[in-house]
């Protein structure tokens, strides 16, 4: 069965509806360009602590309703414990690094103890399904050369923080926010996946880095800096 060529009416309507449907693709190609195009001027490091928690799948909903990525530098005791809520913090898109087993004083301790340490953890978060850390923060920050010696031998790089947002120490939310406004390129900030001021203030914390042209980075295990993902 043939079909008949369209008529005079078809044709400009043929020609009408054409030129909508590239109109309406221009459009959506000029909204989408910006976005896809918007530069970033420096990258910080977002890093959380002590996780996974209970509080963790609240965080990561934040992190990711703001755009925001992040290091969650996890215990491994907890790892092994929730290792659903260690999946999810990979699957949100962070990155997992290694923040010891127990969170002891690792310079108080001796070298095979440092090691159970790091290895554990190691283990108990691949196990979880974060992958092989490539980081590692000892906790409260305090390191020597036992505990670098111990690192190197599992290719871990120490990350410590340039601001400390002091949210462990009950920092109210304003502090925090502006903590994380003192932040420059290649930076990292300190923070803790349990405390519910630093949760409130993810919002905050995303449109402050937005309106200085910030975003946020991963950490180099090359250079110990946040860089462009």
């Amino acid at each position: 069965m043939s079909t008949a060529p369209p008529g005079p009416t078809a044709r400009p309507m043929a020609t009408a509806l054409a030129a909508l449907a590239l109109a309406a693709t221009s459009t959506l190609t000029v909204n989408a360009g910006p976005a896809q195009a918007a530069g970033c001027n420096g990258y910080v490091g977002l890093t959380f602590d002590d996780g996974p928690s209970g509080n963790t799948p609240a965080l990561l909903g934040a992190l990711q309703r703001n755009g925001l990525r992040a290091t969650m530098f996890n215990e491994g005791r907890y790892a092994a414990a929730y290792p659903a809520r260690v999946k999810a913090q990979a699957a949100a898109g962070m990155w997992v690094g290694n923040h010891s087993y127990t969170h002891p004083h690792l310079t108080r301790l001796g070298q095979s103890q440092i090691d159970s340490e790091i290895s554990r953890t190691q283990q108990a978060i691949a196990a979880a399904g974060g992958g092989t850390p490539k980081l590692f923060r000892p906790p409260y920050g305090e390191t020597n050369s036992t505990v670098q010696a111990v690192e190197a031998k599992y290719g871990l790089t120490e990350i410590i923080w340039n601001v400390d947002s002091q949210d462990w120490n009950g920092a109210s939310t304003d502090a925090i926010v502006q903590a994380a406004g003192r932040l420059t390129n290649g930076q990292i900030i300190l923070m803790h996946d349990w405390a519910a001021n630093t949760l409130a203030a993810i919002p905050r914390i995303a449109q402050g880095l937005a309106a200085r042209g910030l975003c946020a980075g991963v950490i180099s295990p090359q250079t110990g800096r946040a860089v462009a993902p």
